[in-house]
C-alpha cells in the first residue's frame, strides 16, 4: 500500500509540476513551452527533489538565458518540491515534430 500512496503522490506531483511548466512562455512563441514540447524529461527524485531535462527552440535562442529560469521558479513556488535543477540539452536537437497537435494548430503547422 505505501508503494501505491507514494506513486500517486509522484503522480499528483508531476502533473503540478507540469501545470506550472505550462506557465513558460518562449517570448516570441505565443505557446507554453511544455507544449511547445521543449521538456524532455520530468524527473522526481527523493525527498521531492525535481530534475527538468528540456531544450530551446535554438542554441541562439535570445530567452537561452530567462526560460530555464522561469520554469524553475515556477517549480519551486510548489510547496510540496524540495530543490529544482533545470538542465539544459540539445540532444536530440529541437525540431517541430516535438510540439503537441494543439501547439502546431496554434502556429498554423496543420
Amino acid at each position: 500500500m505505501m508503494e501505491e500512496t507514494k506513486t500517486n503522490d509522484t503522480l499528483e506531483l508531476k502533473e503540478k509540476i507540469v501545470t506550472e511548466i505550462k506557465t513558460v512562455y518562449d517570448p516570441e512563441i505565443p505557446v507554453d513551452v511544455f507544449e511547445l514540447g521543449l521538456i524532455y524529461e520530468i524527473n522526481i527524485f527523493p525527498v521531492n527533489n525535481v530534475h527538468v531535462l528540456m531544450t530551446l527552440t535554438s542554441p541562439a535562442c535570445p530567452s537561452a538565458e530567462s526560460i530555464p529560469g522561469e520554469i524553475e521558479l515556477a517549480i519551486k513556488a510548489i510547496p510540496e518540491v524540495n530543490d529544482v535543477t533545470v538542465e539544459v540539452t540539445f540532444d536530440p536537437p529541437y525540431t517541430t515534430d516535438m510540439m503537441s497537435e494543439s501547439a502546431k494548430l496554434e502556429l498554423g503547422f496543420m
